[in-house]
């Protein structure tokens, strides 16, 4: 794992010492983060954003979408399936996850929406 002291560039900036922050935690999170699930982000007008992810098998019961501590936490977990069924061959992970994304001072959420196995 790479790590960088910005020790140096704290000491000869005033009100940056959020962006030295910032670069350690992506540069720390990229090392073991997980692609699963799928997710996309655009951006749909000069200040506007949209995140899309692919939530197949999960249904708004299972989701969790929270806004804490300047990030937007998304999070699934799947309940027992003690239906009786049986599976020859599984291709829809359903597995747990939690997704965080950093957001800028300025960027609010403003909502959430699941159709289609998208959130």
């Amino acid at each position: 794992m790479r790590r960088f002291d910005f020790a140096p560039l704290n000491r000869a900036t005033i009100g940056f010492d959020q962006i030295a922050d910032l670069m350690d935690r992506a540069l720390s999170n990229d090392v073991g983060q997980s692609s699963y699930p799928p997710y996309n982000i655009e951006k749909t007008a000069a200040d506007s954003y949209r995140i899309s992810i692919a939530v197949a098998g999960f249904g708004e019961d299972d989701l969790a979408v929270e806004v804490k501590e300047n990030a937007l936490v998304v999070s699934a977990r799947k309940g027992d399936e003690e239906d009786g069924r049986s599976f020859l061959h599984r291709g829809i992970a359903t597995r747990a996850f939690e997704r965080r994304y950093t957001l800028a001072d300025h960027v609010r959420v403003i909502g959430a929406s699941h159709a289609d196995g998208m959130l």
